[in-house]
C-alpha cells in the first residue's frame, strides 16, 4: 500500500519544507526584534512585532497540518540567522525583505503547483500568498509612518 506522501508530488514537500524553515525563522525574527524593542524602550511596536511572531507561528501550524495531511512528518532544514539593525526602521526595512521571500517563494509554489495539477496544494500556497502580502503592504506602511515620525524627532 503506497503512503499519502509517496502519492504527494515530492516538488509540494519540497515547498512545504522550505515554507515550515521560513515560517519559523520568521517567528524567531520577529520575537528577537521585538525583545530588542523593548529593551530599546519601544513598548509599542515591540507588542506589534510579538503579534507578527503569533502570525508567523500560526502559519507554522497550517503548514504542518498539511505535512500531516500528506503524510510528512515536519522537519525544518535550517533557521536563518537572525538581522537586526539600529532604529524601528532598519528593522522593518528587514522585514520587508524576509515577507518579499516569503512571498517569493509561495508564488513559486503556486506555479509548480498549477503546472503539476496539485489543485489542493495550489489553493493552499495561494492563502499564504495572500496572507504575506497583506502583511508585507502593513510592514510598508508601518516603515513609511515611522519615517514620517523620524523625521519629526519621534523615533
Amino acid at each position: 500500500m503506497m503512503t499519502l506522501a509517496a502519492q504527494t508530488e515530492q516538488g509540494v514537500l519540497g515547498y512545504l519544507g522550505r515554507a515550515l524553515s521560513l515560517e519559523l525563522s520568521a517567528a524567531q525574527l520577529y520575537r528577537t526584534q521585538a525583545r530588542l524593542l523593548s529593551s530599546w524602550g519601544l513598548a509599542e511596536p515591540a507588542a506589534r512585532l510579538r503579534a507578527e511572531s503569533e502570525e508567523e507561528l500560526q502559519h507554522v501550524d497550517r503548514i504542518i497540518e498539511r505535512m500531516l495531511a500528506v503524510g510528512v512528518a515536519p522537519s525544518a532544514s535550517q533557521l536563518r540567522p537572525v538581522k537586526l539593525g539600529q532604529s524601528l526602521a532598519e528593522l522593518l526595512q528587514v522585514n520587508q525583505a524576509f515577507e518579499k521571500e516569503l512571498i517569493t517563494l509561495y508564488r513559486e509554489a503556486v506555479a509548480h503547483c498549477a503546472r503539476t495539477g496539485c489543485h489542493d496544494d495550489r489553493v493552499f500556497f495561494e492563502e499564504l500568498v495572500e496572507d504575506e502580502q497583506a502583511h508585507f503592504d502593513e510592514l510598508v506602511a508601518w516603515l513609511q509612518r515611522v519615517q514620517g515620525e523620524t523625521k519629526r524627532g519621534q523615533y
